[in-house]
């Protein structure tokens, strides 16, 4: 079974840093490009940078020259550096895949979508 599974959450204050990470597991051939999304209390899900595997990256403008998104296509694992940190990113931070390819028995499957299950960021004084 083909799962992202995130690391790397918690509670920093205001102008710290943390560093997310996302690995794809389940006997993974490679992964497409992947990204990290959040959601906040009350609000919609929002994208907030994706890299594709060739390494061409997207940043939404709220973060930009904050984060930096980076990936091990070895390890099919993605990184997400959040610096200065402020309570507006505050929120839930999900990692997502748009196609992976893993085996399957002696065949190379893909599974397409695939979500992680979130890690909490919180930013407060």
């Amino acid at each position: 079974q083909v799962q992202l599974v995130e690391s790397g959450g918690g509670l920093v204050q205001p102008g710290g840093s943390l560093r997310l990470s996302c690995a794809a597991s389940g006997n993974i051939f490679s992964s497409d490009a992947m990204g990290w999304y959040r959601q906040a209390p009350g609000k919609q899900r929002e994208l907030v940078a994706t890299i594709t595997r060739g390494r061409d990256i997207n940043y939404a403008d709220s973060v930009k020259g904050r984060f930096t998104i980076s990936r091990d296509n070895a390890k099919n694992t993605v990184y997400l550096q959040m610096n200065s940190l402020q309570p507006e990113d505050t929120a839930v931070y999900y990692c997502h895949a748009d196609r992976i390819l893993y085996y399957s028995g002696d065949y190379l499957d893909e599974t397409y979508d695939t979500w992680g299950q979130g890690t909490q960021v919180t930013v407060s004084s």
